[in-house]
This record gives structure tokens, sequence and C-alpha cells, in this order.
């Protein structure tokens, strides 16, 4: 009969509804925590969204509800109970894959906020489906042939466990990169920006959203140590909880950057405004009695509306963000739609 750390060695295929029972408390304690903060996930966002559309709205809430808790329960089914493989293993799998890639793909909507180059973001996105089916594909198949097709087959499972790191690196370095790319470009919004930057609370803004990108990529580190250290058991049910952290500090990342683009004058995808709780001032027509009573001006240009891609693909115009009432016009009242 093997042992727990065999069965933790084992990977997908082992079980624990035999094994210690400190450990069944600790991994369950997880699996509800998870559980929890989606639950909490879902009312901050759906309370604090004024449109309910955007891919940042719908990656947000998908990488929660249909990632996280069904991976989650997956593995209660696996790991605790008698349940049917083909059932447990496909309930995770599909947890599985919407939550690491649409961890993803949250990284890469919030990143249309600060990043302007399109060979850029269409190279993220690139990479994102490439990886999909480079590592996810694979891992799935080696999970099915050691539950399902060849049960208990040494070969399979060797497979997947030599899988599972390749495949737990490569999402932790794509994240990774994503995360760089939006602290690198978030600071350089800060530091171009004029308006920004004489804000007294701008610098602090700044080491928050570095502070929680770091914390996120330390927690993907965590992960990767625990697989090499083949911990399986303990990474599984712990990577449900962190991903469920790492989407609500997503969520606090981004109220970071709405702070600092409501404070400039940096253009912002209607894309994304329109999920989010801002609000955007009308310009409002000139009063034409001054006109009348001084002399004529040379026309100024018309303000210029920056024409971006939105994460769905559709070109749209751009909104400004003014930074405090005092340079809001007459009768242009914004909020509380």
């Amino acid at each position: 009969m093997s042992t727990l750390p065999q069965d933790l060695l084992d990977g997908i295929s082992g079980a624990l509804a035999a094994e210690g029972n400190v450990l069944q408390m600790v991994l369950v304690t997880f699996i509800a925590l998870s559980c929890y903060n989606i639950a909490e996930l879902v009312v901050l966002v759906t309370a604090t969204f004024r449109r309910w559309r955007g891919l940042y709205f719908w990656s947000l809430l998908t990488s929660g509800c249909l990632g996280v808790v069904p991976y989650t329960i997956g593995f209660m089914m696996k790991f605790f109970t008698r349940a049917d493989s083909v059932l447990s293993v496909t309930v995770l799998t599909i947890g599985w894959w919407t939550m690491v890639t649409g961890q993803s793909v949250v990284l890469y909507s919030r990143l249309h906020l600060v990043l302007r180059d399109e060979k850029i973001l269409t190279w993220v996105l690139r990479m994102i489906v490439l990886n999909f089916f480079l590592l996810q594909v694979p891992t799935t198949i080696l999970t099915y042939g050691a539950n399902v097709i060849h049960t208990g087959s040494l070969a399979w499972v060797w497979g997947y466990n030599v899988m599972e790191k390749v495949q737990l690196t490569g999402f932790t370095i794509q994240e990774s990169l994503i995360s760089t790319l939006y602290v690198i470009h978030t600071v350089k919004l800060l530091r171009l920006g004029a308006d920004t930057t004489s804000r007294s609370n701008s610098r602090t803004i700044m080491y928050q959203v570095i502070g929680i990108n770091c914390t996120i990529m330390a927690m993907d580190l965590l992960l990767l140590s625990l697989e090499y250290a083949n911990q399986y058991a303990v990474q599984i049910v712990l990577k449900g909880f962190i991903y469920s952290i790492k989407l609500k500090l997503e969520f606090a990342v981004l109220g970071r950057l709405v702070d600092i683009i409501q404070g400039s004058r940096h253009p912002i995808s209607v894309a994304i405004a329109d999920t989010l709780p801002l609000c955007s001032y009308p310009h409002l027509p000139e009063s034409s009695s001054r006109a009348e009573q001084t002399d004529p001006e040379p026309e100024s240009e018309p303000e210029p509306k920056g024409v971006i891609a939105s994460p769905d693909g559709e070109v749209v115009e751009t909104r400004d963000f003014v930074e405090s009432r005092q340079s809001r016009r007459p009768g242009s009242w914004p909020c509380n739609e």
C-alpha cells in the first residue's frame, strides 16, 4: 500500500481519501477559502462596475466562477470522494483551463489601459493562445491518460508529472511577462504625464501598483517551488486559493489605475471605460455671447481624440478624464448614472 509521500508524487492519479486527517483539514480549508474569495469578488465586481460588459469584466468573472470554483471542487471530488474519475477529472480540467488562461486574459485586458503599442498587445494575445495549445492541451491528454484510459500506468503518471512542471513554469513566465509590461508602462504613465506627477499621491499609487504586481509574481513562484518540491496535493489545492487572491488583487490594481487615469488626461479605451465606475466629463459648447463681446481669436484646433483598438478588436475613440472638480465646466455634472 502506498504511503502519503508516494501518493503526492503520483500527481493527479494519487488519492488522499484515506490519508492524514490534518492534511485533509488543511486542504479542505483552502478549498473553502477559494470559493469564499470568488463569492466576495463577484459581489464587489457586480456592485462596482457601472456596465456589465467588456473583456476585463467578463474575463474577471469567468476566471473566478467558471475557473477557480470548478477547479477546487473537481480536486475535492478527486482526492476526498469516491466520485467517478471521468467526472472529477472533467470538472477540474474545465476549471483549470478557465482559471489559468482566464487569469492571463485578465492581465491582457488591463494592459490596454496603459499600453498603446498594438504590436506588443498582439504579441501578448498570440502568446496566450499559443501557450494554451502547447501547455494545456498536452497536460489534459496526460491527465485523462493517467486517470481514465491507462489508470495507474507508471509511464502516464511520470509523463503527467513532467508536463505539470513544464506547464506551470510556462504559465508563470507568461504571467510574469505581462505583469512586468504592465508595471513598466504604468510607471511611464506616471512619470510622463504632467497632470498625474503633480498629484501628491501619485508616487504612492505607483508603489502600490508595483507592490501588488510583485506580490502576484511571488505567489506564482511559491506554487512553482511547491511543484518542484513534489508537494503536488498541497500545490494544486493552494493554487485555487492563490488564483482567487490574485483575481482580487487584480481588481485592486484596477482601482489604483483608475485613480491614475482620473487624475490625468491620459486616454482610455471606451470599451474598457464603459465597464469601470468612472465618470467622463463632456465638453460643452462655448458661450456665443462672450465670443461676440470680445475680439475674435484664432480658432484653436479641436481637442484630439485618440483612436485605439479595444480588447475586443474594435477601433474606438478614447475619452479624457479630468483630475479635479475645479476643472469641470458648469453644468457638466458627472457621475451617479
